[in-house]
């Protein structure tokens, strides 16, 4: 038997996902799947996995606005000098670290 690409691809693809959805859900998928021209399984892979690339996105980068922005930039390009407990806390840190 020849293996296609298509084949091959199906070979990978061992996990299952199932969900249950009212009448008016799956109405709502079906016809948005057949607007792009795909079967709902392709569409519903696709739209879960950008809406999960997106929230992973979202919630790993950092987003900062106006007065917070200046904030942090200001505290990245001028630093304070490290207090006492900071330097106490360096040099605790150098010793245990034999460094």
């Amino acid at each position: 038997m020849r293996r296609t690409a298509k084949t091959a691809r199906r070979s990978l693809k061992v996990d299952r996902l199932e969900a249950r959805l009212t009448r008016e859900q799956k109405q709502l998928i079906n016809r948005a799947a057949a607007l792009r021209g795909s079967s709902v399984t392709e569409f519903i892979v696709a739209s879960a996995q950008q809406a999960a690339a997106e929230t992973i996105k979202d919630f790993e980068m950092l987003t900062l606005h106006d007065e917070a922005r200046d904030v942090f930039v200001n505290a990245v390009l001028h630093p304070r000098a490290p207090n006492a407990a900071a330097r106490k806390a360096g040099r605790r840190y150098m010793e245990q670290h034999g460094r």
